[in-house]
């Protein structure tokens, strides 16, 4: 993830935010249908769906059946796009972040959103027990790149055979080391897109 933020704002990738939730109201269209998303203080990008989140909706590509993975899901874009287009998916979304979660819940609610559900915990530890056709993932930069590697390297743990996984990043951060652990992690690495300066890494299971 790559909003700017106030170093005085707590930290979204907080799991227990303590500031007082202001929430508002998010309304937008992803790969052309309508979408309402409630939102709070403490979770990314609270005003709008941020121009990388935006570009890996509009770029993901999605399996025809099975399980998909919204890693860090925030109050759910990703995820919830993911399951209104295509209802033959389970889509399994998590964060860290308590209040990511309970808003990611009610948004699966306000959007009518049959085939997902959320999971709270850190990393892959919430879907240790499941295996996935594809994962997605706008990584919390601001808490360090050792995370966003983690996010990579631990994917093939929850991955089946011929699964996908996708990453949005901001180019100028991790547009020369990223691709190199996609490589290590999984033998291969393809930018899926490229808008306002932003890029979609796409890696495929062997």
């Amino acid at each position: 993830m790559t909003e700017k933020r106030n170093h005085n704002a707590e930290h979204y990738f907080a799991a227990l935010p303590k500031s007082e939730a202001k929430f508002g109201i998010v309304r937008t269209r992803l790969r052309g249908e309508p979408f309402k998303f409630l939102t709070a203080s403490s979770v990314f990008s609270k005003k709008q769906v941020d121009l990388g989140t935006r570009l890996l909706i509009e770029a993901m590509r999605l399996p025809e059946t099975g399980a998909v993975l919204d890693l860090g899901c925030g109050y759910g874009a990703v995820g919830i796009a993911a399951a209104a287009s295509n209802m033959r998916l389970q889509v399994v979304m998590t964060d860290v972040n308590v209040r990511a979660v309970q808003l990611a819940r009610r948004n699966i609610k306000i959007n009518k959103v049959r085939n997902a559900e959320v999971r709270c915990g850190c990393l892959y530890e919430p879907v240790k027990d499941l295996t996935f056709n594809c994962v997605l993932s706008n990584p919390p930069v601001s808490a360090g790149m050792e995370t966003v590697k983690a996010i990579i390297t631990q994917a093939p743990k929850v991955m089946a055979d011929k699964a996908t996984f996708q990453m949005v990043i901001r180019s100028k951060i991790g547009s020369k080391t990223l691709p190199s652990v996609f490589n290590e992690t999984f033998g291969n690495c393809a930018v899926l897109a490229r808008k306002s300066g932003y890029r979609v890494l796409m890696a495929e299971t062997q």
